[in-house]
């Protein structure tokens, strides 16, 4: 499916695109019904009326598109998306490239949103991320033939290249590292459950666990948020078989864990090893500081807007491993007590 154009509404109306233009932006030259019927039919096949100037000249819109399905509220506590995002406008600046961002509810309102975006000529392409398993997004890109880039995977995205990190080898380090420490009994707080990357994580917590004979491993879901990851703490840790040792899939859950656990009257690390999914400033500015899964998420993020500037320009764009986070020990792991 085209982005509609101008001359789509001349076509079907029986008019030039001279008059579509002077009916869409409100001037003379055309009759009081005519111009009904044009916008009318812009309505109908997707068109904004104020897009009407770049879709005559052909002009680029110089912008691209990042539609988050999050809480608002998360965004401004959580490193990860700050340092991605840093990454993209780096690369994007260096183009003249402007980066539209919009927060939504639900990934149906992340649609409803690129359809827009598109039809209005408001944006060149689309960074998606928080892939999932049969994401609708996915079709709904490639029917409307717009250029994007998903971070994360891998996964089905058919024609659209993926930018990821090897999830499951980083947490299969991890776990190793713990148990050479000497611990039997590791937790992990999760992110959202539905994202592709956490299965991926879920998954290979799961296998190395199992294949190291840790018969008490588990997995609490959870949201990212400081709120939801302490909650998820206080119930590891007033339960049976309290774990010795727990992974959090970031960094502001995992300050949020030190907390809960320094609340309690445990010890970190004596009564409580903690590991935080990507490492930020966070995770040294507390006591102890945390033991982190490391990467550059700033170059990450580039590495994606290269990658879409890349699509946009027509050239093609295949999948590519970014790196896999590494450990980085520091005073929140030790041997348990």
């Amino acid at each position: 499916m085209k982005r509609p154009t101008i001359a789509d509404i001349a076509r079907r109306a029986g008019v030039s695109k001279g008059a579509v233009s002077y009916a869409l932006n409100g001037q003379p030259g055309v009759s009081e019904a005519t111009r009904q019927r044009i916008v009318a039919i812009a309505q109908e096949i997707g068109f904004n009326p104020n897009s009407a100037a770049r879709a005559l000249s052909g002009a680029s819109a110089r912008a691209v598109g990042l539609t988050l399905s999050r809480p608002a509220r998360i965004l401004s506590i959580e490193p990860f998306f700050m340092g991605l995002i840093s990454g993209f406008e780096a690369e994007l600046a260096a183009r003249s490239y402007a980066l539209t961002l919009q927060v939504v509810a639900t990934p149906e309102q992340e649609v409803e949103v690129y359809r827009r975006w598109w039809g209005e000529r408001r944006i060149d392409g689309v960074i998606v991320t928080d892939l999932r398993e049969n994401d609708l997004r996915i079709p709904v890109l490639q029917k409307l033939q717009l250029p994007a880039v998903v971070i994360g995977g891998p996964g089905d995205t058919g024609k659209i290249a993926q930018v990821w990190s090897d999830d499951a080898g980083a947490i299969t380090e991890t776990v190793r590292y713990l148990v050479a420490l000497g611990h039997r009994r590791i937790a992990r707080v999760s992110g959202l459950p539905g994202l592709l990357h956490t299965k991926a994580r879920t998954r290979a917590f799961n296998d190395v666990c199992a294949s190291l004979g840790l018969n008490e491993a588990l997995t609490v879901p959870s949201d990212y948020t400081g709120e939801e990851g302490g909650r998820a703490t206080r119930r590891l840790l007033i339960g049976a078989g309290r774990p010795t040792a727990i992974i959090y899939d970031n960094d502001v859950m995992a300050v949020a864990g030190l907390a809960v656990a320094q609340e309690m009257g445990l010890a970190v690390p004596g009564d409580l090893s903690i590991v935080a999914w990507d490492d930020s400033p966070l995770c040294s500015l507390v006591h102890p500081p945390l033991t982190a899964l490391s990467r550059d998420i700033a170059e990450y993020g580039a590495h994606a807007a290269r990658e879409l500037l890349a699509a946009i320009d027509g050239k093609q764009v295949n999948n590519v491993e970014a790196g896999t986070a590494h450990l980085t020990p520091r005073g929140s792991t030790a041997p348990p007590r």
